[in-house]
Parts: C-alpha cells; sequence; structure tokens
C-alpha cells in the first residue's frame, strides 16, 4: 500500500469523513487489508468505521486506493442516482430504423470494431422481398475497381425499386465525392417508393477528416449502433 499512501493522506485532509482514515487503518489494520486484497474492493464491505459510509465517499476511497475497481463502482453509482439507462444501451431495433428511412434519404451506418450491420439490414430486407438470392438486394463492400459497378447498382435499383448496400466506403474516399452526385441523378424526378439505400464507413481517424461528403452526413439517417 506503499504507493497509496500520498492519496490516503489527501484524503484525510480533503474531508471531515475522512478525518480518522490513517487512524482507522492502523487500529483495523487486518480489516483494511482485506478489503484492500479483495478482488472486488467496490462491491465488499468496508471496515467497520466506514461500512456505512456513502457510494460517492466510497468512490473516492477506490481512487486513491484500488484505481483499478473504479469503474465497476462508476456504473453502480450512475446506476443509482441517475438511472440504469445510462450504462445500459437500449437494445437496437432495426425495424425501428426502416419506418425512417426513405428512396431519396440514404442510411449511413457508422463502423465499429466488432459491429456489423449487414444480417440487420439483411433482415429488413427479408422481411420487405428483397434479398440477395432473389436479385433485389445488392451488397457491395467498396475497393478498387468497384467504382463502376457500384454506379450502375445504385441508377438500377433507384430504377426499378431495388435495395444496395455500399460497404467500407472510407477505402474509396474519391468515388464518395462522385457518389454525392451520382445520388442525385439517380433519385431526382423520383426513384422507385421501394428504393432504398445503404452505406457504411468508419469514423474518420482524424476530427477534420472527411470521408463522407457534408451534404450526405447532413441529410441521410446515420446510426452509431456502439455501447455507451
Amino acid at each position: 500500500m506503499e504507493a497509496t499512501w500520498p492519496a490516503v493522506k489527501g484524503l484525510e485532509g480533503a474531508s471531515k469523513v475522512f478525518e480518522s482514515l490513517v487512524s482507522s487503518m492502523e487500529s483495523e489494520a487486518l480489516q483494511w487489508r482485506k478489503w484492500y486484497m479483495d478482488e472486488k474492493a467496490e462491491s465488499v464491505e468496508l471496515p467497520r468505521a466506514f461500512k456505512d459510509c456513502s457510494l460517492f465517499h466510497r468512490l473516492l476511497l477506490l481512487r486513491a486506493m484500488r484505481p483499478d475497481r473504479l469503474t465497476g463502482a462508476l456504473i453502480q453509482y450512475v446506476t443509482e442516482w441517475l438511472g440504469v439507462e445510462y450504462v445500459e444501451q437500449p437494445t437496437f431495433d432495426v425495424f425501428d430504423l426502416y419506418t425512417e428511412t426513405k428512396p431519396d434519404i440514404p442510411t449511413f451506418f457508422v463502423l465499429f470494431p466488432g459491429v456489423d450491420p449487414t444480417p440487420d439490414v439483411e433482415k429488413i430486407g427479408f422481411a420487405n422481398n428483397k434479398s440477395i438470392e432473389a436479385g433485389t438486394f445488392t451488397n457491395i463492400s467498396m475497393g478498387q475497381g468497384q467504382e463502376e459497378n457500384a454506379n450502375l447498382v445504385l441508377h438500377k435499383a433507384a430504377k426499378e425499386g431495388h435495395w444496395c448496400m455500399f460497404q467500407n466506403v472510407h477505402l474509396m474516399i474519391s468515388w464518395m465525392k462522385k457518389f454525392e452526385r451520382q445520388f442525385e441523378l439517380a433519385t431526382e424526378g423520383g426513384a422507385h417508393p421501394e428504393f432504398r439505400c445503404f452505406i457504411s464507413a468508419e469514423p474518420p481517424p482524424l476530427p477534420d477528416q472527411e470521408i463522407v461528403p457534408e451534404s450526405i452526413m447532413q441529410n441521410a439517417i446515420k446510426v452509431a449502433n456502439e455501447a455507451p
């Protein structure tokens, strides 16, 4: 505990709640050591002199002595004071998303590690008679050489009421600048009412970098399915 001693002394002088902290550690050394060594120090009972301290003051103790267990305690604190909705992500309902989509508004998925929007799009596609097997849903993973094919798929889908999905467009920044105009051409004059367009990209590595044109971002339905 030598490394935590300065933090303990700082805590003792910062609040009346902890003014007897050092003397408690001396008189209840075994209990403090047991608490300090516990795998889940945020959940077990504190030594007798501090067992009734508030959850907030427990956070301060953990910050000073067991910072590795602070995240678990913060989750408990936020849940108790603000509500579980601030620590648990609501279940993503792709069918609620579909009710907001329109032929002239693309849906943009932000890609995060471990999250693949493809199954969700395929699920709502199947429910609306759009599938790869039937030739009414085309999914293209963008890369070099796919530009012309993607443009053809976009215009055909808009005309015939199919669905199209262009994944990983962050790999084709130059094509995305042209996509803006291609989407306008495909939908101007009224696209087929069943047409839907989905795109996905990783977030830009730097805040000032642009992958998706600003007008597309402003008009698109943006989906970021990530844990809080």
